[in-house]
This record gives C-alpha cells, sequence and structure tokens, in this order.
C-alpha cells in the first residue's frame, strides 16, 4: 500500500467517523430473546382480583391525573408530548393514580430523533440525581419491540411472538400492554411481539404507569395519545390482534 493510498483511506475513515459522531444515538435495550421453553420454566402467577373499570387517561387537552417535569411534557393537538432540545436524563410522565393488573391501550409516535419510547409499571417514582422522575421497575420499549429493567439497568429476556417487523421508527404505533400476576404481554399495531414473567414476585409492586421521555443528547419529541387503562382486565388475551 502506498502512502498515498494509506493516506487516502485514513481521510475516509475520518470522515464516516466524524459524520457518526455529529448525530448521537441512545442505546436501545439489547435483544436477549427467550426461548418458549425458557419463558414457560417460570411459573405464573395468578392473576390480582379486584374491579375491572376502564377509564381514559388522557382527556386530549390537559395533563390532569398526570405528575412530572412539566419543562418537557406539554398537550399539543390532541397528544401528550415529552420534547426537549439539549441533553436531557431518562425521565418519565407518571399517572397519579397506582395500579397492578391492567390493560393498557395507546398510540405512540417517535416524531424526531432515533430516539425509543416506552410505558414503565410495577415499580416506584425514585429520583436519579436532580432528576425526580425516574423509576425503579420493569419497561415495555417501542416502536422496536423490547423490555429493559430500571432497577438492575438491564435489557430483560423476553419471549419474541413474532420476528415480524410490525412497526417503524417515526409512524404511530398502536400497543397493548396486558400485565396480570407476573405476566406480560404486549401487541404492536395488532400483531402481539413479545411474552415476559417477572421471575421474582417480591418485586410486583403497586405503582403508577409512567410514559417514557428517554434520555438523549440532542433535540427529540415522543408523542402518546389514545391511552386507556382496564384495571383487573376481564378477558385473559390481548385484545387488539388484528383477526
Amino acid at each position: 500500500m502506498t502512502k498515498t493510498t494509506a493516506f487516502s483511506l485514513l481521510c475516509v475513515v475520518g470522515s464516516l467517523w466524524s459524520q457518526q459522531a455529529a448525530t448521537p444515538v441512545p442505546p436501545r435495550p439489547p435483544t436477549l430473546p427467550f426461548s418458549a421453553a425458557e419463558l414457560n420454566a417460570i411459573p405464573l402467577v395468578p392473576p390480582r382480583t379486584g374491579a375491572s373499570v376502564t377509564k381514559t387517561l388522557f382527556d386530549g387537552k390537559t395533563l390532569n391525573g398526570w405528575q412530572g417535569n412539566l419543562e418537557w411534557w406539554s398537550v399539543e393537538n390532541g397528544a401528550i408530548a415529552g420534547k426537549s432540545s439539549g441533553k436531557v436524563p431518562t425521565s418519565f410522565l407518571f399517572t397519579s393514580d397506582n395500579y397492578s393488573d391492567f390493560r393498557l391501550t395507546l398510540s405512540s409516535r417517535v416524531v424526531e430523533s432515533e430516539n425509543h419510547a416506552g410505558v414503565c409499571f410495577w415499580g416506584e417514582i425514585a429520583e436519579q440525581g436532580a432528576n425526580k422522575w425516574f423509576t425503579r421497575g420493569p419497561l415495555v420499549v417501542f416502536p422496536s419491540p423490547g423490555m429493559w429493567d430500571y432497577i438492575e439497568s438491564k435489557g430483560l429476556r423476553v419471549y419474541k411472538t413474532t420476528a415480524e417487523k410490525v412497526s417503524s421508527q417515526h409512524e404511530w404505533v398502536q400497543v397493548e400492554i396486558l400485565a396480570q400476576g407476573n405476566r406480560v404481554r404486549a401487541a404492536f399495531n395488532g400483531v402481539q411481539v413479545m411474552e415476559w414473567r417477572e421471575p421474582d414476585p417480591n418485586r410486583i409492586k403497586t405503582g403508577p404507569i409512567g410514559i417514557q421521555l428517554h434520555g438523549f443528547d440532542g433535540p427529540q419529541e415522543v408523542l402518546y395519545k389514545d391511552i386507556l387503562v382496564e384495571t383487573f382486565p376481564r378477558e385473559d388475551r390481548l385484545l387488539t390482534l388484528k383477526k
């Protein structure tokens, strides 16, 4: 290799590196799939019992019934908007009420950035340094399906029920999360995408549901709308699946 060729290669590599460095990409939960046998080896905890009530969590106009850092959360055009322009930590907008077994449906869209959105539950509101609106518990991630553990800060192994790509980065995704006992199932855009079981029942807590603004180093916006919850679901199945 001549000195001229080597120099040219270094210039190309340096150019590619600088382009990548100029566009920060947030870490995504790793894909850590369970096999069906591994999933089924975790004993099921029976669903809890209580009054089955379906209610709207977002009225489309205000943040009544929610709590969080209002520097980052607002209502825009009938949706809850999480928005930031610079470096921010991962933060959540939490429901004022607490939940254990539930069915949650919502629509979400990552408007700007290659970041992701998510819903946390079975945890508690926690502080992370100056951030007063963090969580300690599991998180369902979308638009790319996965789960994260905010207790141990690692990806959760889930059983991927399909390898089909059912959602894309900047389009609306319809999300259904069914949490019963220690079992969590999720459907995106009418397709079941994963199932997970909490192996330690002591980690399942009655707590608020939170929608996520993930930590990022640049401009971002994520939207949530059409947010409904059913407490102690009557039916033990995902209801949004395509027929």
